[in-house]
């Protein structure tokens, strides 16, 4: 079977040269990026709606692209769960100039003032949001991540470098040449959007030595490429996490409530990072909400790998129930299968949480203040639901607009990453002859 990592196509390359296409791609980049960082928003969003104009008007070109890697890959054996994500379709494409469209009405994030005051000096002192510069971004095979990054990059003033799996090689080309045709025609250097060179991963490490010409990476996949690139990069890195995600059903949770949010998270959409992939549940519920969580999860396809307490609940049950071991407890499904365990207390589903979680979303289900606080307050993940799905962490559900991913790493930023999370900050200090 083909890889769909762009991490996992050839051997590494020993160090980046100096001459490369891969560095010569990034010196580019830099230059582009020097050059829209000043921009207007005026002239971002025009760009991005002539994106959007042209994503629809060669449509067919792109689905023809599209359609050369789709047959490459069921030639290999992939799966159809891989090539649905693989696949652009007509109203595929019609969506996503949609959500380009989207991003140009977003607010502008460059030059807003974080903060600002007069010193006792008199000197005028304030912290503006600014570009990153260039960003790279290292992704597996969803053509839609090519333009949904491109244009959240260019609105927020910076250039970006696209580096997809090989399985979406001809999709991700013709998308991009759409893409640098439009900001062109507005004005824009084309050279602000590029597709890294090659397809193999001498690229890849070449990208991520770049250290200096690139200035934050931002790998968005599994587990293996992200811990590949926060691992062997010298660039920068902002780590979009895999979703471990928890849904802990406490002692004094809503019965019905309980069932439909667990189903929500684990079903609405299983191969997404924040569907939830363990389900805890308090003993002191468990007989009662068991065996309908196991029907009702049974119903929605779903097979549980339960504990030694979980398994007797499936006996006389339709569930599709098999014993747990303790690789599912780390275990990011991304399908139809969710882990599940008996707990003691809250704190008990705390300690398996702090054990096994990818620090993405956890769920508490109770009707109790007090233990909706306690779970609230000693859980550590980008994101805690009380009595709510784990499927809102989404930059969107949260009114943030797109979103470039959820990072799960502390530093600059966390959860999920809008247009502001692509900009640093800078300040400028502004006085009347003063010296100190």
């Amino acid at each position: 079977m083909t890889s769909h990592s762009p991490l996992a196509d050839t051997s590494p390359a020993d160090a980046t040269a100096a001459g490369s296409p891969v560095v010569s791609t990034a010196r580019r980049a830099r230059v582009a990026a020097d050059a829209i960082a000043p921009l207007p928003r005026s002239a971002k969003d025009a760009a991005l709606l002539a994106v959007a104009d042209a994503l629809v008007a060669r449509t067919d070109e792109i689905v023809e692209a599209n359609a050369q890697d789709i047959a490459k890959a069921r030639a290999a054996g992939t799966s159809d769960t891989v090539i649905d994500r693989l696949t652009l379709t007509p109203e595929r494409v019609a969506a996503i100039a949609s959500d380009v469209r989207d991003v140009a009405a977003l607010p502008d994030p460059v030059g807003e003032v974080v903060r600002g005051s007069t010193l006792p000096n008199g000197i005028d002192l304030r912290q503006v949001r600014v570009p990153l510069g260039v960003v790279g971004i290292i992704y597996e095979a969803r053509p839609n991540v090519t333009v949904d990054a491109a244009a959240l990059c260019l609105k927020s003033g910076n250039a970006v470098l696209l580096r997809g799996s090989s399985s979406a090689y001809a999709s991700n080309t013709a998308l991009v040449g759409v893409v640098r045709d439009a900001i062109a025609g507005a004005g824009l250097p084309a050279d602000a959007v590029q597709l890294v060179p090659g397809e193999s991963r001498d690229s890849v490490r070449e990208l991520m030595r770049a250290r200096g010409l690139v200035d934050v990476l931002i790998p968005r996949g599994g587990a293996s490429l992200i811990r590949t690139v926060v691992e062997e990069s010298t660039v920068p890195v902002i780590e979009t996490g895999t979703g471990n995600c928890h849904v802990y059903v406490d002692a004094e949770a809503d019965i019905d409530m309980a069932v439909d949010i667990l189903v929500n998270s684990k079903a609405q959409r299983p191969s997404v990072c924040n569907a939830a992939e363990t389900l805890l549940v308090h003993r002191d519920i468990a007989g009662a909400f068991l065996p309908r969580a196991l029907d009702a999860l049974a119903e929605a396809g779903v097979t549980v790998h339960g504990d030694e307490r979980v398994l007797p609940y499936a006996e006389g049950s339709k569930a599709a129930v098999v014993a747990a071991t303790e690789d599912d407890w780390e275990t990011e499904y991304l399908s139809y299968d969710i882990a599940a365990a008996v707990v003691d207390s809250l704190d008990g589903a705390v300690t398996h949480i702090r054990r096994w979680t990818s620090g993405h979303t956890e769920a508490i289900v109770t009707t109790s203040q007090a233990a909706a606080r306690r779970f609230t307050q000693l859980v550590d993940s980008t994101t805690v639901a009380v009595n709510a799905s784990t499927r809102f962490t989404d930059g969107g559900q949260f009114g943030f607009g797109a979103e470039i991913g959820i990072s799960t790493q502390k530093l600059h930023a966390r959860g999920p990453m809008g247009l502001p999370e692509l900009t640093s900050t800078k300040y400028i200090v502004t006085g009347d002859g003063h010296t100190r």
